[in-house]
């Protein structure tokens, strides 16, 4: 029986005006092939749609240009951080409900413009507000994420997720590189000049390439979909553990990397702000593990995945805390290891939790990513300041092992909807549908053959 949802004629144009190209046009007889080399310009353009993280190493800057203390412009990341949250809870359940083609290019057309008011103004009230507004529709990622998690085949789901989700954590990691080198052999202003032409050009890549899809609930309203995700957030089990998993994995990041730049810049390594950008270099080669993340993922059920990322970040904090402030090769190491960890954490627990709903994946994605990162980052700080990158990194295990708490409450193949036990054995590697098919025949086989064996050693009594 068809589906009542699925549009009937071929869209054509986006947004009223705008030609959508004949290849990237939704045709409901047709299935469309999510390429790699598309995944890949997904992630590209998640990378650059992190423009609220070029103000972490230009703090001091922009205290200066705006000739106000410290703890004025340190107002900004707070900001930055609010936006981003309500762009999350307000803006991205909208992928549920309208085309995401036209969506994206929405988002991506807010932040580049108003990233070009962070360029100009010359005034720090403009510049927080309009702070605020980027990070509301810096969002993009979290719109493609779902989309891939649609469009890209079974057998690789996880493959592609991890790919776009990679291109999210490299715009982190970038965007504090990229801005402590460029402030500091140039303007700050040109930080925000280089993220807007990134914008834009990637906007016209994403025009060119993103395919049109049909909405997934057209027959809810804006509101009712804000509800249904307020029900999944205290009625889903899977859903309320990933999302406890994520928040404290999100802080150990996030708490991480704000103490990091307070110990390189301290006895006994005395980096400088440079210097400290450039150890963002460590963690993007851990981000450019996706691809090998996103296959062994897809060869284990998520629970095993989420177990082993558990495991990298535990060994992570645990060289930290042990040398970190002692050895930079500790922390060269810890860095790598935390980014895989993380990335291989959010992608096994993300790609499960879609499979709870394929038309509420925008909802679902938005309520798993509980912003642990003002925790983490409020949290770690204070730590620091009082005892150091050890206590810092108690904090950090004590999270990682509540993580694991986490992940035992639920085994392996518990179904969905069961809060907490047990249940299907210890397998941890998926079966594929194929091999299913070949157990149950050889399954077949054996019983006919037990019959078989029966029948003859009664007939051989009977004689």
């Amino acid at each position: 029986m068809p589906d009542p949802t699925v549009t009937k004629t071929v869209r054509t144009r986006d947004l009223g005006f705008l030609p959508i190209p004949p290849h990237c046009r939704h045709r409901p007889d047709e299935v469309f092939q999510l390429r790699m080399w598309q995944t890949a310009v997904f992630a590209l353009a998640s990378t650059f749609s992190m423009n609220l993280y070029y103000v972490q190493p230009i703090l001091v800057q922009l205290s200066n240009e705006f000739d106000v203390s410290y703890v004025k412009v340190s107002r900004i990341p707070s900001l930055l951080q609010a936006g981003y949250a309500i762009g999350l809870v307000f803006l991205s359940p909208l992928g549920d409900l309208i085309h995401r083609r036209q969506f994206i290019f929405l988002l991506m057309t807010a932040a580049a413009g108003l990233t070009i008011g962070l360029a100009i103004t010359k005034s720090l009230v403009a510049f927080e507000v309009l702070s605020f507004f980027v990070a509301v529709v810096s969002i993009t990622p979290q719109v493609l994420i779902p989309l891939t998690a649609e469009l890209a085949p079974p057998h690789r789901r996880a493959s592609s997720i991890a790919v776009v989700m990679s291109g999210l954590l490299m715009g982190v990691m970038l965007a504090r590189v990229l801005s402590g080198i460029i402030a500091q052999f140039s303007s700050y202003h040109n930080i925000y000049w280089m993220g807007v032409g990134g914008q834009f050009l990637l906007l016209i890549v994403m025009y060119l390439i993103c395919p049109d899809t049909p909405p997934k609930n057209p027959d809810l309203t804006y509101f009712r979909i804000l509800g249904t995700m307020a029900r999944f957030a205290v009625t889903e089990p899977l859903l309320i553990q990933t999302g406890l998993i994520l928040f404290a994995d999100s802080a150990i990041y996030a708490g991480f990397w704000v103490t990091m730049t307070f110990l390189l810049s301290g006895a006994p390594y005395n980096y400088s702000t440079l210097d400290i950008g450039l150890f963002g270099l460590v963690g993007i080669f851990g981000i450019m593990t996706a691809p090998f993340v996103g296959r062994l993922i897809d060869g284990l059920i998520p629970w095993a995945a989420g177990l082993l990322f558990i495991g990298l970040i535990l060994i992570s904090m645990a060289i930290q805390t042990a040398a970190g402030g002692i050895n930079v090769g500790a922390v060269v190491v810890a860095i790598f290891v935390l980014d895989v960890g993380v990335q291989g954490l959010q992608v096994a627990l993300t790609t499960n939790v879609f499979s709870i709903n394929p038309d509420a994946r925008a909802r679902l994605n938005a309520v798993v990513i509980l912003c642990g990162q003002v925790m983490g980052t409020s949290v770690s700080t204070r730590l620091f300041v009082e005892g150091g990158y050890r206590a810092v990194g108690y904090f950090a295990l004590g999270l990682a092992g509540l993580d694991l708490v986490l992940l035992f409450l639920r085994g392996p193949h518990l179904p969905n909807n069961r809060w907490v036990g047990w249940a299907g054995g210890f397998g941890m590697r998926k079966v594929r549908p194929g091999e299913v098919m070949v157990k149950e025949a050889v399954e077949v086989v054996v019983d006919h053959m037990a019959e078989e064996g029966q029948d003859g050693g009664g007939g051989g009594r009977r004689v």
